[in-house]
């Protein structure tokens, strides 16, 4: 199977402490106490809660987030989120009504380094 098309689902009433990790796509609608490393593209819906450092491909966001974001590609805050972090990326897309409280480098000529998600720390 290609990872591509692997998405990962956590619903909105899973409650999650620790280090979530992925090769594929990630869509977490609950909460997480803890990193979320993802090989691939993370949704983060309108429930979701998180509490750690995410590091994806590309990160899109609606719910509420305290810890920063380091994407390789894209970080897009849709109106009803809430960011307090630092974010990291390539490209940035901010819709009006974002709540974002941190520091922001975002520099289309180079990719941020981001860990593989299969190693060690």
């Amino acid at each position: 199977m290609n990872n591509e098309h692997q998405e990962s689902v956590i619903g909105a009433d899973v409650e999650i402490i620790g280090t979530v990790k992925s090769n594929g796509n990630v869509r977490l609608d609950g909460k997480l106490e803890g990193e979320l490393l993802c090989g691939g593209n993370a949704v983060l819906g309108k429930n979701a809660e998180i509490k750690g450092n995410i590091t994806a491909t590309s990160v899109s966001i609606e719910g509420k987030i305290n810890g920063n974001i380091l994407a390789k590609d894209k970080i897009e805050m849709k109106a009803t989120a809430t960011v307090n972090g630092d974010i990291k990326a390539r490209r940035l897309s901010v819709e009006d009504g974002v709540t974002f409280v941190g520091r922001s480098e975002v520099n289309p000529n180079s990719a941020p380094t981001v860990a593989p998600t299969g190693s060690a720390k």
